[in-house]
């Protein structure tokens, strides 16, 4: 029997699809993903189907939609006995390991150790597992990060400075651009710390077994406190625009929440872009840790038996339309970067395929040889597009639309529009002409003359997926919300405003 290639699932937290080299960006300095990409298909269009942590992760697990598995916030947690596909590869024959920040569970201060929580990294199918926390976590948390932190004398230090951005964020007095750079050696931040525990891993493997171990850098997710040493490779003035056109049409309560939680009404251009220059920074930072990961498979003579994938749970708004960090449904929180390369690599070529983490999930799982999961009529394997390469019919041919869903808000993008509703009322909040208007700013929810394209995305695609929606879970959702509001889930508190779609 042939033996099964290895896989490798990297996965950052937070990485917008736009900002990488290899997608067409001339400031980001990504030397290793570039390299990866010149071996790899990259997908241009792919979107998440949650545009906030824990709803797009559960995705990535089950295979299924939002309104589904049930995780609207980052205030449910996920539940383990769902099928998923690392329970499915292991199954099928697989050592699976994880490394980094997982995100199922809603972790609480003082909640113990990770070692203490690694039962659940075994019900979720890891066999070996090294979770780590969100950094936000560690001005009290413990893991196996503050254990390396505390032998090498650093902890006081590092609590010392996560005390001065939590505080900050709490009492809403410190933004994105004053963001002090990290207080760690660069070698010894969360990211490396991630990286170096990768390369380890795939040092000491000798199982006889395929192995799938799945990279989770916590970063580049705010707080953005890129080196100082990385920081000065960029020059602030040199950064890409953001989006600050004036809009037309309604906003909807998702877009009012995020621009209230936002605090950039009065950002300026000069802060606007310090902000970016420190998340790209954060950026270039992680493709070094990614370029560790891969010279190690490359040392160990497994390269060209492993499928490298690499792709991230949402983006990030940097302050596109006055946003920042995710939970909308804009371009930045929404296209995420997917870069795959087979075993042996391939020609390097780019697809504008319309295409969706749920892919993905199939594409592991068939690469694996394992069991599929329940709703594949939503999922697609990549793998044939990707070993016929870019001369093949279906090169350039994805799905006919993609869904994303978020706080009992749902989306559906089609290769020309794209538009949100309430996922109760089916009210609809937002419409976009992506060709006509790719940056966002002209909401046609209330055009007379789109009556039509709202008819039709409703009807034909959100209305079928909405029939879906798990009635106990979004109780469950909204019990939780209304008992902790500061938890997230504006919509459980806030009622829409009437758009009339006459």
């Amino acid at each position: 029997m042939t033996k099964k290639s290895n896989i490798v699932f990297i996965f950052p937290d937070q990485q917008r699809g736009d900002v990488v080299g290899y997608a067409g960006n001339p400031v980001v300095k990504t030397p290793n993903l570039d390299r990866l990409a010149r071996e790899s298909v990259t997908f241009s269009r792919c979107i998440t189907n949650g545009p906030v942590c824990m709803p797009a992760r559960m995705s990535i697990m089950s295979g299924k939609h939002v309104c589904e598995h049930g995780t609207w916030d980052n205030n449910i947690d996920g539940d383990p006995s769902t099928p998923n596909h690392v329970r499915n590869i292991r199954d099928a024959g697989y050592r699976t390991s994880l490394i980094g920040k997982v995100h199922l569970h809603v972790r609480k201060q003082g909640d113990g150790h990770s070692r203490d929580h690694a039962y659940k990294m075994h019900e979720w199918g890891w066999v070996d597992s090294h979770e780590l926390r969100d950094i936000m976590a560690y001005v009290s948390a413990e893991c196996y990060f503050t254990d390396f932190l505390r032998e090498r004398g650093h902890l006081d230090v590092f609590r010392n400075y996560m005390e001065i951005i939590v505080r900050g964020e709490n009492q809403r007095t410190l933004l994105p651009w004053e963001t002090p750079p990290s207080a760690l050696p660069i070698d010894e931040d969360l990211d490396m710390y991630t990286a170096q525990k990768a390369v380890e891993w795939i040092e000491d493997y000798s199982d006889d077994k395929p192995f799938y171990l799945q990279v989770n850098f916590p970063g580049p997710h705010n707080p953005f406190d890129s080196p100082a040493e990385v920081r000065a490779l960029y020059d602030p003035e040199q950064m890409p625009p953001a989006i600050l056109e004036d809009t037309s049409g309604p906003i909807s309560p998702r877009v009012q929440s995020s621009l209230d939680g936002s605090r950039l009404n009065n950002m300026t251009l000069s802060q606007e872009r310090l902000m970016r220059a420190y998340y790209y920074a954060k950026v270039t930072h992680i493709d070094h840790g990614i370029g560790m990961v891969v010279d190690a498979l490359e040392r160990q003579g497994v390269l060209e038996d492993t499928w490298i994938i690499y792709t991230s749970d949402h983006g990030e708004m940097l302050g596109d339309h006055r946003c920042r960090n995710k939970g909308v449904f804009y371009e930045g929180a929404l296209n995420i970067p997917l870069c795959i390369r087979p075993p042996g690599g391939s020609t390097g070529w780019q697809s504008r395929a319309l295409t969706d983490q749920l892919d993905v999930v199939e594409t592991m799982l068939d690469v694996a040889g394992a069991r599929t999961l329940d709703g594949a009529e939503y999922r697609s394997s990549l793998t044939d597009k990707i070993l016929d390469g870019e001369d093949a019919s279906g090169a350039q041919k994805g799905k006919e639309v993609v869904y994303s869903e978020v706080r009992l808000c749902s989306m559906v993008r089609n290769d020309r529009f794209k538009m949100s509703v309430d996922s109760l009322t089916r009210e609809p909040l937002d419409l976009y002409d992506m060709e006509e208007d790719p940056s966002e700013v002209r909401n046609l929810v209330l055009e007379p003359t789109h009556k039509d394209v709202r008819a039709e995305l409703l009807e034909n695609h959100l209305g079928r997926l909405l029939d879906k929606l798990d009635q106990t879970k979004v109780k469950k959702y909204q019990d939780t919300v209304l008992a902790d509001p500061k938890r997230g889930g504006w919509q459980a508190l806030v009622k829409p405003p009437s758009t009339s779609t006459s």
